[in-house]
């Protein structure tokens, strides 16, 4: 694969050490508050997603900064101000000047925590995670990659919308934050000229709360104590009034209805499907091109992951067949049979550095999966380069969506194809990656990472070959695993790069560059 060790060995094996130690909150990103590099003064002008403009949802205007009960709202927050106490003061460090990270790092949290294979019952049966009864056994949900994927997306995208909206109303008014209104007032954070009405920060805090606990409703205690921590913070900081965060709350309340009405039609309730689904699917595999992929693991589970989920709404593509990848080899074909050399010779003569590669990049369970991988990459950017929360929220919500698509698209063709993996196909084989219960062509690894690096390409030119090159690392990491096919990670690259290819056209059209 081309510039398959762009990352040097040294550089992973401490990338592999630090991650490691992060296993009990391997989201957490150590940064101090920075002085934005841009204010986006026209950011309410941009295109959002789910609604047709930053004036869709009706914000009345506040009172004027004169009026009597402004006056009284600045009152009241110096005297909280001043009764300030030391778990308040480690919140408003916590949540920072840019709470996009942080809503984005609490979404990996419960991803990783839900991110366990449903077990037997006695009899040998499964049951599937149910949202209807959330409670289970077994507990809603199972927090795979096609599932993050999407619990990615809806958050991005809500967010984004929800900050075009409340930077239209911003700049439309034009109220100064209260710090910059009264100078007994010292904001907690890097100063900025963005005005406060609607509160950015009430927006994240509702829109983000509601999104996730629909996607993981048994943290719904735990996500309103996130939110109310988080409003509480804005308040003490210095830079709103409890009026900002109520009219940020409206917004949050009014995007996550749009973003949660579209969910619940986008078809991923049928992703996983009954095991006379499954088995026609497999069928029909194998009466288009005899062969099928066959489920190797132990216990077998009856039904691959997600067979359906490449039949879910895609954000930016219009129909998945558009971007469904060539057929791979056939298994009597000389192409194959070279490949089965290849992978034999990995497994034969693995190394400590295929090894580290292939553990840097695995994102199995327990972990926050492939796309929150590349979430935890775009985190750090977004701090590096000192984006606002807007432009912060445009960064997630492309990449996101891009990411999506492209598990979309990949699991189109896992399903249609349903190609055999190789230890499957090669007699004796072993992995040392685990057996996953899904066909092998395309990687998925291949084209989320694939997809993820081309946005972030886009966003942070600087980093194109950076990025593009952790994403070639990730795709040959499957294949030192032993579970894909070189073919499985060089197309499904290029699956990735071309469906991400909708979405960064959509973003150039977006009025932000």
């Amino acid at each position: 694969m081309r510039n398959k060790l762009v990352i040097p060995f040294i550089f992973i094996c401490g990338l592999v050490a630090f991650v490691s130690c992060e296993k009990d909150l391997p989201t957490f990103l150590e940064y101090k508050d920075y002085a934005y590099s841009s204010a986006d003064e026209n950011g309410g002008a941009w295109k959002p997603i789910l609604i047709d403009e930053g004036a869709a949802i009706n914000i009345e205007a506040p009172e004027d900064i004169s009026s009597q009960s402004y006056q009284a709202e600045i009152s009241a927050l110096k005297a909280s101000m001043k009764e300030i106490n030391s778990s308040q003061k480690k919140a408003l460090t916590y949540w920072g000047n840019n709470a996009v990270v942080r809503w984005n790092e609490i979404a990996l949290e419960l991803i990783a925590k839900y991110n366990l294979i449903p077990g037997p019952n006695d009899d040998g049966t499964y049951t599937l995670p149910n949202p209807s009864n959330p409670e289970g056994p077994p507990g809603f949900p199972f927090a795979h990659p096609p599932y993050a994927s999407r619990a990615l997306a809806y958050l991005s995208v809500a967010q984004f919308d929800g900050l075009i909206t409340a930077w239209h109303y911003k700049y439309s008014y034009n109220r100064a934050a209260p710090y910059q209104q009264d100078g007994s007032i010292t904001y907690a954070y890097e100063p900025n000229d963005i005005p406060s009405y609607p509160s950015d920060g009430a927006v994240l805090a509702r829109v983000s709360s509601n999104i996730l606990s629909a996607m993981f409703p048994l943290e719904k205690d735990y996500l309103q104590k996130m939110e109310d921590e988080h409003l509480a913070s804005l308040l003490l900081s210095g830079g709103n009034v409890p009026s900002d965060i109520a009219a940020g709350s409206t917004i949050g309340d009014e995007i996550s209805e749009i973003a949660l009405a579209r969910a619940a039609t986008d078809g991923m309730k049928n992703a996983q499907t009954p095991k006379a689904v499954s088995d026609s699917i497999k069928a029909a595999a194998f009466e288009r091109f005899g062969w099928q992929w066959d489920n190797l693991e132990i216990p077998v589970r009856p039904v691959g992951l997600t067979p359906l989920f490449g039949k879910v709404r895609m954000w930016n593509v219009a129909n998945v067949e558009d971007v469904r990848p060539i057929p791979p080899p056939g298994l009597d074909s000389e192409e194959f049979q070279k490949d089965v050399e290849i992978l034999k010779n990995y497994a034969d003569n693995m190394n400590e550095e295929y090894r580290a590669i292939a553990n840097f990049w695995q994102d199995g369970l327990g972990t926050y999966t492939p796309p929150g991988h590349w979430n935890r990459f775009a985190n750090e950017f977004m701090v590096e380069y000192k984006m606002n929360p807007l432009r912060s929220a445009r960064t997630m919500a492309y990449m996101n969506m891009a990411i999506m698509d492209a598990g979309i698209s990949c699991w189109d063709a896992k399903y249609y194809y349903h190609y055999p993996r190789p230890i499957q196909m090669i007699k004796g084989f072993k992995t040392i990656a685990g057996t996953p219960n899904f066909p092998s062509y395309t990687s998925g690894h291949s084209v989320f990472s694939a997809a993820a690096s081309e946005v972030l390409a886009y966003i942070f030119p600087e980093k194109a070959s950076l990025v593009r090159g952790w994403a070639e690392e990730a795709a040959i990491s499957r294949v030192y695993g032993g579970i894909h096919w070189t073919f499985d990670a060089t197309i499904g690259t290029d699956q990735g790069r071309e469906v991400a290819k909708f979405t960064i056209d959509l973003a150039k059209l977006d009025g932000a560059n």
